[in-house]
Formats: structure tokens, C-alpha cells, sequence
């Protein structure tokens, strides 16, 4: 009986997602919003006409996506600053470097990202695009040290979030005790 229902489900899932995709579906309509879309060029090459583009495409995306995912296309096309290029942790990740990380973090990031990384902060409610869920970002294949030291060291107003720069605030020891505290699972520290 469970395995009926879980092929049940899986064929349901299958064809909703591949629905649109047959062609039959209307196209959305595009806001000023979105980076691509028709008229742009790139979609008319890559989508052939009267064919609907896949759910996760650029043109999909809202405003605050993109400004997500610009971040991340200008990590993996090699556009960060020299200084930030396969940089990796000076720290250990010992105790005392965790739980120096959980006192730098509750200072300079928990207001936005959450105690415990959620993206839950309360002045992080009104910030659009919203902070990062770091919980799951430190988890993601994405986020090696030199990503990781970067976004904190330049901040975000290159991608227009308003992410504040650390470089200033905070020496690089500090930066990478907070990511040791954050790649540790966000650990109550207070409780030891």
C-alpha cells in the first residue's frame, strides 16, 4: 500500500513539473523585474520560439532571487576581488575559536541573520532581499572559505543587499572565528 502511494505521488510530482514544459502552457508575462526576458537577446537564443523556459531560469527569478544568485555567478565566474581568491581559514576550530566566533556573531550578525543562522533577525525583517539563511548556505558546496570570506569582508552593496562590509569592523581572524562558528552548526556556546 505505501509503495502504491509513493509511485502515486512520484508520477503526480513528474507531471506537474513537466507540464508547462510540453508547450501547451501560456508564457508568463515578464515584469521589469526580471534581468532576462523576451527581447532581451540571451532568451530568444537560448529559447527556441513558442517554447516555455524551465521553472528556475534567470526570467523566473524575482528581484531579490537575482540579487541572491548575482552574488553566487560572480563567485563562480572568477570575479572576486585578488584578496579573496582561494583564501582559506588562519583559525583552528577549537573551542575557544567557536566560541569567540558565537560572541562575534551575536554582536555584528545575529540581528539580521537570526541566532542561529534562519535569516530571522529582527532588524533582518524589513531587508529586502532578506539575510541569508546561513544555516543552509554554510552547508552548500558554494560556500568554501574564500566565498565565505569575501561576502563577509565586502558586504553586499555591490549586489545591492544591504549586507553590511566587515573588512573594516572586523580583523581577518575574526571573520574566520565567525565562520568556524557557523560551519560548527551555530552551537550554544553559553551552555559549556
Amino acid at each position: 500500500m505505501a509503495r502504491s502511494v509513493l509511485a502515486m505521488a512520484v508520477v503526480v510530482a513528474v507531471a506537474a513539473w513537466a507540464a508547462p514544459l510540453d508547450g501547451s502552457a501560456q508564457q508568463r508575462d515578464f515584469g521589469p523585474q526580471d534581468w532576462w526576458g523576451p527581447g532581451s537577446g540571451d532568451w530568444e537564443r537560448m529559447w527556441p520560439e513558442g517554447r516555455e523556459r524551465d521553472r528556475w531560469s534567470p526570467g523566473r527569478m524575482g528581484v531579490t532571487q537575482n540579487q541572491r544568485m548575482l552574488r553566487h555567478w560572480t563567485f563562480m565566474n572568477g570575479q572576486v576581488p585578488e584578496a579573496y581568491e582561494g583564501a582559506t581559514s588562519t583559525v583552528e576550530r577549537t573551542p575557544e575559536t567557536i566560541a569567540q566566533g558565537a560572541e562575534l556573531y551575536a554582536a555584528h550578525c545575529a540581528r539580521c541573520h537570526g541566532e542561529i543562522g534562519y535569516g530571522d533577525g529582527t532588524e533582518g525583517r524589513s531587508l529586502v532581499p532578506s539575510p541569508a539563511l546561513l544555516a543552509f548556505l554554510v552547508q552548500r558546496p558554494i560556500a568554501g572559505d574564500a566565498y565565505l570570506n569575501w561576502a563577509i569582508a565586502e558586504g553586499g552593496s555591490a549586489f545591492g543587499t544591504e549586507m553590511p562590509a566587515y573588512k573594516e569592523a572586523l580583523a581577518e581572524n575574526d571573520i574566520w572565528a565567525i565562520i568556524a562558528y557557523m560551519r560548527s552548526g551555530f552551537p550554544d556556546t553559553a551552555a559549556r
